[in-house]
């Protein structure tokens, strides 16, 4: 469709795409924590798979939470999405960290 400008795409695409580049700036910003703490401690042993997938995670979830809620109009429903998609985060960090499920993505 053509905005009234002529060109292609709408003002709302542009604020999508600066959300979701922040997304990934803070992806970035987050996976820095184990790149900078493998310099000065031998507890962090992340290899580039470690990093990938961490990355994938993170950037996947503040994406999708970005295109979900673009639509929403209450703080609330907001906040409920974002709760969800936080627990599930937590859910999937935690079990390819630990295994506390014994899932075959742990694995175990």
């Amino acid at each position: 469709m053509r905005a009234r400008n002529g060109k292609f795409g709408t003002r709302d695409e542009g604020i999508v795409a600066r959300d979701l580049r922040r997304v990934l700036l803070g992806t970035g910003a987050i996976l820095l924590v184990p790149l900078v703490a493998m310099r000065f401690t031998a507890e962090v042993n992340w290899d580039v798979l470690d990093f990938a997938v961490a990355g994938v995670l993170l950037a996947g979830i503040g994406s999708l939470y970005v295109l979900l809620t673009r639509k929403l109009r209450t703080a609330t429903q907001r906040r409920a999405i974002g709760g969800g998609l936080l627990l599930t985060l937590m859910l999937v960090w935690a079990e390819l960290a630990v295994g506390i499920f014994g899932s075959p993505i742990a694995g175990s």
